[in-house]
């Protein structure tokens, strides 16, 4: 009985192996062909999505994204305090900036608290005229300069096509813009003529000039100027578009002023009605107002006051500020 026992399970250990192997062959076999049908997907969903990229929608937007990347690239330098410094054709440098607005700072602050007021209104003065004052002045400054440049700049683009019909170098245009245009129109060109000279690209040296001033009008002489480069093509009639189109534009920002000038007035009368209302009471009886900046309570509302007209006065400056 034992020997047969013996033999049964033999047999079925046996068997039982032998299965193991089959089926461990059929598993690889599968496991083969599944890795297979895995790639053969992968493959068809790259080429899918090669497909969908090269479609012109998929180009046309990758360029917007990248154009939108660069142009976020150029603001954001753009807005640092030295490129301020610069449009606003200032000779000092940022550290020279730096101690002007905390000199300006710890003075305010000082005269603040001698005139009687809360050590924290007196911080804030002193943070107003540190901070605030400086950044203004400059930024008032070059954006009038921009503004100068800007109205000046067709009739540079003019004086630049009538050059090249006439048979004048691009060069030498640029040096009778920088000798018969106003100011800032005329010191950014003889910049332009300089570094020229001493071997920078025009590409180049128009961005540097980007750079000191930034404005819409220079970043579409410049595109003009870099498609000419690369493409050829008649630099004259594209100038003469160039001059056009910006004329155009000139004139579009002349009558959205126009038509808008109704709500700056209105915002401009509900910004300063607060402040006049009260000066002209603190004439009428001072001791009725002057609680207000004498007692804490008083001053808790006068800064409460303050911070709720700044916003009011955001928001109107957002909803009449139009861009074209």
């Amino acid at each position: 009985m034992l020997p047969i026992l013996a033999a049964f399970l033999a047999f079925i250990t046996i068997g039982g192996l032998g299965w193991v192997l089959v089926s461990g062959d059929d598993g690889s076999s599968q496991a083969v062909k599944r890795a297979k049908s895995i790639s053969a997907g992968r493959a068809e969903t790259a080429t899918k999505r090669a497909a969908v990229v090269n479609t012109p929608e998929a180009r046309r937007k990758q360029i917007m994204l990248q154009l939108q990347e660069v142009d976020r690239r150029d603001r954001k330098a753009r807005m640092t305090m030295s490129a301020k410094l610069k449009q606003a054709d200032l000779s000092i440098s940022l550290r020279t900036f730096i101690i002007i607005s905390v000199v300006l700072g710890v003075v305010g602050a000082v005269m603040a608290f001698l005139l009687g007021l809360n050590p924290l209104l007196s911080l804030g003065i002193g943070l107003v005229m540190g901070l605030g004052a400086p950044r203004w002045v400059v930024n008032m400054k070059g954006k009038k300069r921009m503004k100068k440049f800007s109205l000046a700049f067709p009739d540079s683009v003019d004086i630049l096509v009538r050059g090249i019909k006439t048979g004048l170098p691009v060069h030498d245009c640029f040096k009778i813009i920088a000798r018969e245009s106003p100011q800032p129109l005329a010191g950014e060109f003889q910049q332009l003529v300089e570094g020229l000279g001493v071997g920078l690209t025009l590409s180049e040296a128009l961005d540097k000039m980007f750079e000191r001033m930034p404005v819409p009008e220079l970043k579409f002489f410049a595109i003009v100027i870099a498609i000419q480069q690369k493409s050829g093509g008649n630099l004259a009639e594209a100038l003469g578009n160039l001059t056009t189109v910006l004329r155009a534009r000139r004139m579009m920002g002349e009558k959205i002023k126009a038509m808008s000038s109704e709500a700056i007035a209105s915002a401009g009368i509900i910004g300063s009605l607060p402040p006049v209302v009260m000066m002209l009471v603190m004439v009428a009886s001072p001791a009725y107002m002057m609680l207000l900046f004498t007692d804490m309570r008083g001053q808790v509302m006068l800064l409460g006051a303050a911070l709720w007209m700044s916003c009011g006065v955001f928001m109107m400056k957002r909803m009449i500020s139009f861009k074209f």
